[in-house]
Formats: C-alpha cells, sequence, structure tokens
C-alpha cells in the first residue's frame, strides 16, 4: 500500500515538515541533546522556555522513531493531496497546537514524576492523522497468515504502533493527545474544518520546500478535453471494454484521494475492469512515460 504517486508531488507542506524534521533530529542527535527537547509542563510555564515548542515538534529523541515517523508522515501526504495543501496546512497547526495544550495539560493534573519530559517529535501530527487514515482510506486488499487476518493498512497501524510505545508513557501521552486532536478536528470543533490560511502564507512552503528528485510536475488539467494522463491512459491501454460496468464511486474517490486526475482513475478502472490495484500501476505506468 503506498500514499499515491511516489515523491512529494503537490504535497509542499509534507515536505517541508519531513526535511525539517530529520534535519532537526539529525543535528540535535549529534550533539546528544534529542532526547531532553520532549515537553516539559515546568520549562513551558516556569521557565517560559517557549523555544521548546518548535524544536520539540521537529525532533525525534532516536533515530529509529525518526524512521518510522518519517515513513508515516510521507505516507501520510495522501491527506495533503486531498484536500488541498492550503487546508492540510490548517489542519497541521490544529494538530500541533491542540496536542501540545492537551500535553502540558496532561503533566499538570497528572503530576506523574515518570511524564516530567514527554517524547519528542511531531506525536500530534502523525497520530491525528490516523484518524482521517482510519474513517476515510479504504481497505482494497485483504490477505490471511495462519488464523490471523490483515489488510493493507495493518502495516501502516503497527508502523503507527511501535512509534506509539517506542517510549512507553512518554510517547504514549503524546500519540493518545494526538489522536483526541484528529477527532476534535474531524469532529469540526469550532468549524475548523472551513479554514483556511491567506494564499500568501501557504504558498510560502511551496517556495520554502525543495523541488522533488526525478518527478515531474502534473501537468495542468484541460477545460477542453481529457488530462495528458488521461489521454495516456487510453492510448497505452486500448482494449475491449464495452463489457466492463462503470466503475464504483469509492474506487474512483480511492484513486482521486491519492492524487490522480478523476477523468484519468475513472478511464484507469475501465481499463483494468475495476480492479484497483491495476488501474493504480496503470496510472502511475503513464505518470513515468
Amino acid at each position: 500500500m503506498n500514499g499515491g504517486p511516489s515523491g512529494f508531488n503537490n504535497a509542499p507542506i509534507t515536505r517541508t515538515f519531513v526535511i525539517a524534521c530529520c534535519v532537526f533530529t539529525i543535528v540535535f542527535g549529534i550533539q546528544g541533546r534529542s532526547n531532553k527537547l520532549g515537553l516539559s509542563y515546568q520549562d513551558i510555564w516556569k521557565k517560559l522556555q517557549l523555544w521548546k515548542l518548535i524544536v520539540s515538534t521537529f525532533t525525534f529523541s532516536s533515530t529509529p522513531e525518526l524512521m518510522f515517523g518519517a515513513y508515516l508522515l510521507y505516507y501520510f501526504r495522501v491527506f495533503e493531496r486531498q484536500i488541498g495543501s492550503n487546508k492540510y496546512a490548517v489542519f497541521v497547526s490544529f494538530s500541533i497546537i491542540v496536542s501540545s495544550l492537551l500535553q502540558l495539560f496532561g503533566q499538570a493534573f497528572l503530576n506523574d514524576p515518570t511524564l516530567s519530559v514527554l517524547t519528542s517529535g511531531p506525536y500530534g501530527l502523525i497520530f491525528s492523522s490516523f484518524v482521517p487514515f482510519y474513517f476515510d482510506i479504504p481497505v482494497s486488499t485483504r490477505f490471511r497468515v495462519n488464523a490471523l487476518s490483515f489488510s493493507d493498512k495493518s502495516f501502516i497501524y503497527l508502523a503507527g504502533l511501535q512509534l506509539l510505545l517506542s517510549s512507553w508513557k512518554r510517547s504514549l501521552v503524546p500519540g493518545l493527545c494526538g489522536i483526541l486532536a484528529g477527532t476534535l478536528y474531524r469532529l469540526n470543533v469550532l468549524r475548523i474544518r472551513r479554514l483556511k490560511f491567506p494564499e500568501l502564507i501557504a504558498s510560502f512552503f511551496s517556495r520554502l520546500s525543495l523541488p522533488s528528485v526525478g518527478s515531474a510536475s502534473p501537468a495542468p488539467p484541460s477545460r477542453n478535453g481529457p488530462s495528458f494522463a488521461a489521454r495516456q491512459v487510453e492510448g497505452n491501454y486500448r482494449g475491449p471494454i464495452s463489457s466492463t460496468p462503470e466503475p464504483p464511486e469509492d474506487s474512483i474517490e480511492t484513486l482521486v484521494s491519492m492524487g490522480f486526475d478523476r477523468n484519468s482513475a475513472r478511464q484507469a478502472l475501465v481499463h483494468a475492469r475495476n480492479d484497483i490495484n491495476a488501474a493504480t500501476n496503470i496510472l502511475l505506468e503513464s505518470q513515468v512515460h
């Protein structure tokens, strides 16, 4: 299972976040400080070390956490492609702010010495993203291993579980706060899902992040005819499709959520006889040519 076309096409916010996490984690790891940058009620409210609010968001406390966290952030770029970079920036900001506040309030009320410093990293954003992942990303493949049943989504859940329990309670609390923040966003608290940043702020991330290596920008859709990718799909995969039923709407929406053009997605499903995995391969192949 993947998050759509490879690379960071149409996902500048995700690209900036992943690069920042890698840079911050490596720099502070070399200095031996990465495990001391987690959120602390004492540091924020009493010592007013507000810089930790930013640093702790982008710095994982260990290399394994960086690997799992960067993988999940990279996969969840599908949501930026789905709702657009502007609204995704709102989602990112809401998730980080709300989860950070919940973590600080939790430390204040739990009064547990083992939670005096929580683990650092964008746990709020990552685990907030599991909420739309659970509700909005359908299962496309199921399989069994002995008596256990799995789906293509199981690998994402396992990676999230590994990250959630990486530092036991110190990582469990930020993860749960992130899930709660994602739930509040989905419930549209304060109509947050309607908010948008000014275009100047949203476009800043597009200029700030580096261009995707080896990936071409998608061709703009034509108003007078099918897109370039749609014409490629039609030209490269001609065949008898008269007997193929109309593709299900949920299959089309799944491919669209991965970043593909709607018309291209529909034609790929028709040529793949409504096999969503084959249709995905057709669309990916059409982008290479």
